[in-house]
């Protein structure tokens, strides 16, 4: 459902509102009856307008890292709210009051949200989990089709925070920081052309996209059939690349490169 210009996708005993600002990125409300947590606001107008028309308590802003497109909301959300700000400790991070780090907890409403470390596109970058719900908030790390840009771990460090990532459920779905689905497609499909589910998934991006809605969430079922990142470990991208029997980090080097020099 939308809403202004946001979407709804409901979770068991929770609701996600994903909210698109800046042009390409996502910031989401998770909200848990009467309560709501932020993740990463980088626009605090739409967020509040959303809190307000739905009568939600914020409790927690989460930020996945400490780029300003991910934090500029901060200061005026937890101004207006009274809300905490939890996110990297080793990062300036506007208005924390919690740091946290892989393996801590954080309460929203009912919910419990586990925090999973996956440095690679920032050292200290994070990613919030909801077992619940079976639900990712992966900011800068996990795109749909695509991973972020290595700014400040490299390729060995991202591939191991990807493959932390893929040991989740399969039916966990993925909110993502930013809407590069399409481009993102459209290089899987330019580096494997003859893999019928990166075509067919193409496709279905671009009808949601036409359509006016939503490209995400995706599932990590999906990603791990059609994100040429998450598929760095394969022997038939291995060798699609000229790249057989190289380590998985080496591929996704090679394949980090390429898509860098794509977009």
């Amino acid at each position: 459902m939308k809403t202004g210009r946001c979407f709804e996708h409901p979770l068991r005993d929770a609701l996600v509102v994903i909210v698109p600002v800046l042009g390409d990125n996502f910031s989401y409300l998770l909200v848990a009856g009467d309560r709501a947590a932020a993740v990463d606001p980088a626009d605090a107008a739409p967020l509040l307008e959303q809190l307000d028309a739905r009568g939600l308590k914020l409790e927690w802003i989460l930020n996945t890292h400490h780029h300003f497109d991910h934090v500029a909301g901060n200061e005026e959300l937890k101004a207006r709210t009274g809300c905490r700000v939890a996110g990297p400790g080793c990062a300036h991070i506007p208005g924390l009051d919690q740091a946290v780090a892989d393996g801590d907890r954080l309460s929203v409403g009912r919910q419990t949200i586990e925090v999973i470390g996956t440095p690679g596109h920032t050292r200290s970058h994070l990613c919030y989990y909801l077992p619940s719900g079976a639900a990712l908030w992966t900011g800068d790390t996990l795109f749909t089709g695509g991973c972020g840009r290595l700014i400040e771990g490299g390729s060995a460090t991202m591939w191991g925070s990807l493959h932390t990532l893929a040991m989740l459920p399969d039916e966990t779905l993925v909110f993502c920081g930013h809407d590069y689905a399409e481009e993102n497609l459209q290089f899987a499909a330019l580096l494997q052309p003859d893999h019928p589910a990166i075509h067919q998934r193409l496709v279905r991006i671009q009808a949601l996209i036409r359509e006016g809605k939503a490209t995400v969430p995706s599932t990590l079922a999906e990603e791990k059939a059609t994100n040429p990142f998450l598929r760095a470990d394969t022997p038939e991208l291995m060798q699609r690349l000229g790249l057989a029997g190289k380590s998985a980090a080496d591929v996704f080097a090679e394949l980090r490169h390429r898509k860098d020099l794509f977009a």
